[in-house]
Formats: C-alpha cells, sequence, structure tokens
C-alpha cells in the first residue's frame, strides 16, 4: 500500500514543480512589471477622466476674441500699451527674447469660459498656443514660451490672440452622441443581416452535419464528415481575420463587417443546429419510419418540431453575440461604432470615445437582458 502513495505523492510533487515552472515562463514571457504599473498610473490619469465624462450633450457657443501685439525678441518692435478697463491682455513683461517664457493675463473676460490662446505671424498664419479657462473673475494667467517662429518680422510683431468662447443657449445632444447613435444602429443591423443570412444558410446545412439523420450508408457517412468538418474549419477563423480579410478585399465599411459575422455564424450556428439534431428524441424518428415514410417527411414531422425552440434560442443568442463581435471588428475597418470608437482613440479624442463606450455598454446590457427574456419564454 505505501509504494502507490509514494508513488501518487511524487507524480503531484512533479505536476506541481512543472506548473511553477510554466507559470515562471508564463511571467517572463509576458514581461510583468506591477511596480511599473502603479508608477505609470499618472499618465493615464487624463485619459481615464476624459473616458469617464463621454461627450453627451452640448450648447452653442459665441467667440470673443481680442488681440495684442508682443514682440520677440525685445526691440524689434514698439511694446504696446495695454488698455486699463475692459476686457483686455497683459504680457509680463511687455516683449521677451526667443525661446524664453512670459506671463499672459486676461482681465474683465467672461466668467468660466473657455479659452484659446494663439499667435498671429505677421504673414497671417495662426499656431495655437495653449488653453485655459477663465475664473469667477473673469480673469486667467498663463505662461506662454516666446517661439522663434513668433519673431517680428521688418518691425512689425505677432499677435496673441485670445478667443473666448461662452455657452449659450440650452443643452442639446451633442454631434459625438449623434454620431454613436446612427454608428451603434449600423452595429445593430449589421449583427441582424449577418445572423438572418447565416441562419438561412446554417439551418438547412446543420441536417447535413448531424449524425443521426445521415450516418446511414457510405454516402451519408462521407456527407456527415464533409459538413461536420467544413464547420469546424470554419469555426477556427477569429472573426477579426476575416474582417480583415473582407475589408482588403471589398473596402473598409459596413457591408466587409457583416460578410465577416455572417461566415463566422454560419460555422457557428451549423455546429449548435446539428448538435441541436443529434440530442432529439429518437423514438419519433422510429415512429415515423415505421411506417414507411421517406427521408423528408421523417425530418418534417419527427425532428423539425423538437428542434425548432432550440433553433429559435441559438438564433437569438448568436445576434446578441454578433452584436458584441461587431464593436471589435470595426477596429479592422467592418464599419459600425467599433470603427467609430477606433478613430477617436488614435485621434486623442477620449471624450467621444467614452460616449462610444457608454453606448457599447447600454447596448449590450439591453441586448443581454432581452435575448435571455426571449430565451426563457422559449424553453
Amino acid at each position: 500500500m505505501r509504494r502507490p502513495t509514494v508513488l501518487r505523492i511524487t507524480l503531484n510533487i512533479l505536476l506541481l514543480a512543472l506548473l511553477a515552472v510554466v507559470l515562471g515562463v508564463s511571467w517572463n514571457v509576458t514581461e510583468i512589471d506591477f511596480p511599473g504599473l502603479i508608477s505609470n498610473l499618472p499618465n493615464g490619469e487624463k485619459i481615464i477622466k476624459e473616458v469617464l465624462s463621454p461627450d453627451l450633450f452640448t450648447r452653442d457657443f459665441e467667440t470673443a476674441t481680442i488681440e495684442i501685439p508682443f514682440a520677440i525678441p525685445c526691440g524689434s518692435a514698439p511694446d504696446p500699451i495695454p488698455p486699463s478697463s475692459g476686457p483686455r491682455l497683459i504680457a509680463t513683461p511687455a516683449c521677451a527674447d526667443e525661446k524664453t517664457s512670459f506671463t499672459l493675463e486676461g482681465f474683465d473676460l467672461s466668467p468660466n469660459a473657455e479659452i484659446v490662446i494663439r499667435w498671429q505671424f505677421p504673414d497671417g498664419r495662426i499656431l495655437t498656443a495653449t488653453r485655459t479657462t477663465t475664473d469667477a473673475d473673469g480673469h486667467f494667467s498663463t505662461s506662454v514660451d516666446a517661439k522663434p517662429i513668433a519673431s517680428a518680422v521688418d518691425g512689425v510683431p505677432s499677435q496673441l490672440q485670445v478667443d473666448t468662447n461662452v455657452s449659450v443657449g440650452n443643452l442639446k445632444t451633442s454631434q459625438a452622441l449623434q454620431d454613436v447613435t446612427r454608428e451603434m444602429f449600423v452595429t445593430i443591423f449589421m449583427a441582424l443581416l449577418s445572423t438572418t443570412i447565416a441562419t438561412i444558410i446554417a439551418a438547412p446545412l446543420s441536417f447535413l452535419a448531424a449524425s443521426n439523420i445521415m450516418r446511414r450508408g457510405v454516402v451519408g457517412t462521407t456527407i456527415y464528415y464533409i459538413f461536420r468538418s467544413f464547420f469546424n474549419l470554419m469555426r477556427s477563423y477569429d472573426p477579426l481575420v476575416m474582417a480583415t480579410v473582407f475589408a482588403f478585399w471589398l473596402g473598409y465599411g459596413p457591408f466587409a463587417g457583416m460578410l465577416a459575422l455572417t461566415v463566422v455564424t454560419i460555422a457557428s450556428l451549423g455546429k449548435l443546429f446539428s448538435e441541436a439534431i443529434e440530442s432529439i428524441d429518437a423514438g419519433s424518428i422510429e415512429a415515423v419510419t415505421a411506417t414507411g415514410a421517406p427521408r423528408l417527411h421523417t425530418v418534417v414531422y419527427s425532428v423539425i418540431p423538437q428542434i425548432v425552440p432550440d433553433f429559435i434560442s441559438f438564433i437569438i443568442y448568436h445576434w446578441d453575440i454578433n452584436v458584441r463581435i461587431s464593436t471589435i471588428i470595426g477596429y479592422v475597418g467592418g464599419g459600425g461604432i467599433g470603427y467609430y470608437l477606433s478613430q477617436r482613440i488614435n485621434t486623442f479624442a477620449y471624450h467621444q470615445a467614452g460616449t462610444a463606450i457608454l453606448a457599447i455598454v447600454i447596448v449590450v446590457w439591453a441586448m443581454d437582458f432581452l435575448s435571455a427574456e426571449i430565451r426563457k419564454r422559449l424553453t
């Protein structure tokens, strides 16, 4: 009795040691760096804040512009005489040498307003310097770099311009929310159409991949293995791969994404449907067959009544899945909300990206709830 026990303990120790080695290799391969994760959290603070504050509503803006000349370097143009009242800008010092900094202040501007500070060069070109906001008294103070590109030309200095954006009117839906709503509907209908087409194709093919229907004789068994292998082969392709192929083939857009979803869904539903057919009660098939009914009548009167609830449940569930996948394949040009999200992230428009993420969460939650309720009523 001791030898099996010792052998079993030894094997368990070896398995644990092997598991520890595999985990250690995995740790090194994935370059785990938790201290780096913690130390770099401030780098993502701005992104996280913007994503968590989606762009949902907005107001119309009125823009007021004031400006002052600013000589770079000092002596290249006359110093301005700043006004003593009303909306005004004051630079300290009144001029600066290249590659130095100075302080720009604004007084009696619109309170709590967003402002854009920019250079207007002597040749008319414009360069944004920085953005900030005024306080409750309409004041702001910020540091500005005296860039060599803003140097005076023939005694003509560049102008420091400040645009003050003041919101007016009532709240209205933002352009981002309108765009996200439109693209979200594209995603939902893209998933619906791909699921519908896949169902039409997969439903009849699934009977050819059901062993209890086809594995009778050499021909039937051959057909069974062909279609079973076809479904397994097509299921091995990730939707992202198929979306990439169709995007290069047909160009970026919802059509490429819909085709990619259709191909993958045909294989997935085909396998699910065939397994549902194989799990039906064989007694009813034998009863119909015993009457001398042909194979087609056996399927129509014995198989189909048993599989309809499962088929409907699988179809609704896969529509739910396709809505989720549609948000991902958009990243490779499959259209819909995923493509919109990838564009906003690539252009660092994180407020708009947060709007898209919020819409995805709401729609996925709603689809999951609705599909679960429908499946519950069908089963």
